[in-house]
């Protein structure tokens, strides 16, 4: 029975993960090597509570309680030391991962379960790296956490049938919708969504329409909320390049090539919100999407 939850790394992600399993009543350690990263993932859940709070979402006592329900180490070894499950949410590379599974099979109790909010590494790679394979699989979250429904849950090639059952049954705990894939390239999500993102980029690069174009046709016309290359500046233009490298290099197939527009602008620097500009310029505490310079 999993009660107590650690989570490996307190970015947008990991604080999002930390959120919602305290709102859900579990008991959850953060932990993050940087303790000025800590201190700010616990200010932005109290910040997102608030606005739970005033959405009429939760109570003022819920609020409180899930606050309570969050402590932070920032040792990895403590922080899982009586963990039932490990959710680790750090930097989207390898060999950081593979390399803090390592740490986690030898920290964590022989019965504990360890997931990967990776959205596009392979489990069966990561399950490797430790002596529990059966008991490793991916949670791949949106973002952001708290507001969206999905689980991507990914089964690794040694993943066992408990272990989808119990986090199968946690999301729904959770208040979300579990959705179970096999260990592939991309899995669903990404393999769907960054060739849909490319092909934008590519729209653009070859001078078929502009930014606010290409982002109205898909927003107006197939109903998606944001705009493609919006979407890609919200997700990080140079993680849109790591996943479509992983697509391709997994797949052997051209068709996943990354756009050379993005390859230039990530070398660029320009990611996207981030960085404060990708395919849109972001001003601090303004909600208008202005078309960058380059593209208007």
């Amino acid at each position: 029975m999993v009660q107590k939850v650690a989570v490996i790394g307190a970015g947008t992600m990991g604080n999002g993960i930390a959120h919602v399993f305290a709102q859900a009543g579990f008991t959850v350690k953060l932990v993050d090597v940087n303790a000025a990263q800590l201190d700010k993932a616990l200010q932005t859940i109290s910040k997102n509570l608030d606005r739970q709070v005033s959405k009429g979402i939760v109570t003022e006592e819920q609020k409180t309680t899930a606050l309570n329900n969050i402590t932070s180490d920032s040792d990895i070894t403590s922080g899982v030391s009586d963990a039932d499950l490990v959710v680790e949410a750090a930097t989207e590379n390898t060999e950081l991962k593979l390399n803090i599974f390592r740490q986690l099979d030898k920290a964590a109790p022989p019965h504990a379960l360890l997931a990967t909010n990776t959205s596009s590494i392979s489990i069966t790679k990561i399950a490797a790296a430790t002596s529990r394979p059966g008991k490793v699989i991916g949670m791949h979250f949106m973002n952001p956490v708290p507001v969206m429904k999905l689980v991507e849950i990914i089964n690794g090639y040694a993943t066992s049938t408990e272990t989808t059952n119990i986090i199968v049954s946690l999301t729904e705990q959770l208040g979300k919708i579990g959705c179970v894939a096999n260990d592939y390239p991309g899995f669903i999500a990404n393999r769907i969504l960054m060739p849909m993102i490319n092909e934008a980029i590519y729209s653009l690069y070859e001078g078929v329409a502009g930014v606010a174009a290409i982002d109205s046709i898909m927003k107006l016309g197939m109903a998606h909320p944001k705009g493609p290359l919006q979407l890609a500046d919200f997700i990080g233009l140079d993680v849109c390049l790591s996943i479509l490298q992983v697509l391709q290099q997994g797949f052997g197939n051209p068709k996943y090539a990354p756009c050379p527009l993005l390859v230039n602008m990530v070398t660029a620097g320009k990611l996207g919100v981030k960085s404060g500009e990708g395919f849109y310029i972001y001003t601090p505490g303004s909600k208008d999407l202005v078309v960058s310079k380059r593209f208007a």
